[in-house]
């Protein structure tokens, strides 16, 4: 691939002053108690119905990157996604409901990640004294809208508001005409909510990765180089980690893979690629990541930011300021994704006793056998 420019590399970079917020994304928007929520698309073509939504970086990724800011006490309302939909607490005490009537509730706090599973109504309001964030992703490039409950669904038409049959929001405050009964969205049939799958409280929590139960632990081939040792914990999916002993605790498709990357200051990563597209979702700390192609293009990510890397390009990560960076990595795909770093790591890990076995894990380089074929 061509070499990447300041320009193209500075362009992929979302700081957290970049961010646009919409208040009429969804249906449940003029509803009190929820009619101050902000919804944010970020990366990806955008789950939202509204014509008004600004995306930041509409690049197809293989999944969608967004957020939803609220104030004390509101409430985003029940509804129903058909990929996967994953919460990131950045910041603020949050309410997790879902059920056919929001019936069950957990509880998540900063550094959790909640992942809901599909075709089950879902819900959440900011139970902290405070504003409060959330990141979150959804599975696919298109994710086929919301599905509102019906209540919700009911109660928006009182507001003038409506979802077409192609999900867009119409909103007869502004001018626009009500669709036929045959071009909107009518509210779920009780028997079809009745019909849903019950997913219980233990289903739940073990979809559920807390801040204080990340499993870190040394996860690439320079671990044991001066500048090297950045630790994974993985999170969902088959992520880049090359270490064997690492599994997901949330293990089932969901388009994308998930797992933290914690670098402490003086630690870097790479260079390195991968064949796949890279979001760093940043959560605390400094990162700059520097573009090893010959362009020499770098970009310095703080905290709250987000940035998408090109599939394929050649980089380093590294920490610059003065507590640990805490990162969370997102690739597109199920499937397990394979780093490839610089020969010159490869071969400085040789030289310090470690190598890659044939599964791409890192291992004592004395065990791994050295032969030729014959061609």
């Amino acid at each position: 691939m061509p070499p990447i420019t300041q320009d193209i590399a500075d362009k992929r970079h979302i700081k957290r002053e970049d961010y646009v917020s919409c208040t009429v994304a969804f249906i449940d928007c003029k509803k009190p108690g929820s009619d101050t929520k902000e919804n944010y698309s970020i990366i990806g073509p955008g789950v939202t119905s509204s014509d008004d939504q600004i995306i930041n970086l509409p690049e197809a990724h293989g999944f969608n990157i967004g957020a939803a800011a609220m104030p004390h006490g509101i409430t985003n309302n029940l509804h129903i996604h058909f990929t996967a939909e994953v919460f990131i607490v950045q910041a603020g005490e949050w309410t997790f409901r879902w059920g056919s009537n929001g019936e069950n509730e957990i509880n998540g706090k900063k550094g959790d990640i909640v992942s809901v599973p599909t075709w089950i109504f879902r819900g959440f309001t900011n139970a902290g004294p405070d504003d409060g964030w959330l990141f979150t992703i959804l599975g696919g490039d298109n994710t086929g809208g919301v599905i509102f409950h019906p209540e919700i669904i009911r109660e928006a038409a009182d507001y003038g508001l409506y979802i077409s049959s192609d999900n867009r929001l119409i909103d007869t405050s502004r001018g626009d005409e009500v669709p036929p009964e045959s071009g909107r969205i009518p509210p779920m049939p009780d028997e079809d909510v009745a019909a849903l799958r019950d997913v219980s409280r233990s289903e739940m929590m073990s979809r559920i990765v807390a801040s204080d139960a990340r499993d870190f632990r040394p996860a690439f081939i320079d671990q044991v180089l001066p500048t090297g040792g950045a630790q994974i914990a993985p999170v969902i999916g088959l992520g880049m980690t090359q270490n064997r002993d690492h599994a997901a605790p949330i293990s089932n498709a969901h388009e994308f893979s998930a797992e933290w990357l914690r670098i402490e200051p003086g630690q870097s990563v790479g260079p390195f690629m991968v064949d796949e597209k890279m979001v760093l979702m940043m959560h605390e700390g400094q990162l700059q990541l520097d573009y090893i192609d010959g362009g020499n293009a770098s970009v310095q990510v703080n905290a709250w930011d987000t940035y998408s890397v090109p599939a394929g390009a050649m980089r380093t990560l590294k920490a610059t300021g003065d507590t640990a960076t805490e990162v969370l990595v997102v690739l597109n795909g199920d499937h397990r994704k394979r780093p490839v770093f610089a020969t010159e790591v490869i071969a400085a890990a040789k030289e310090a006793g470690l190598g890659l076995d044939a599964s791409g894990f890192v291992a004592k380089a004395s065990l791994l056998p050295s032969y030729g074929r014959a061609s």
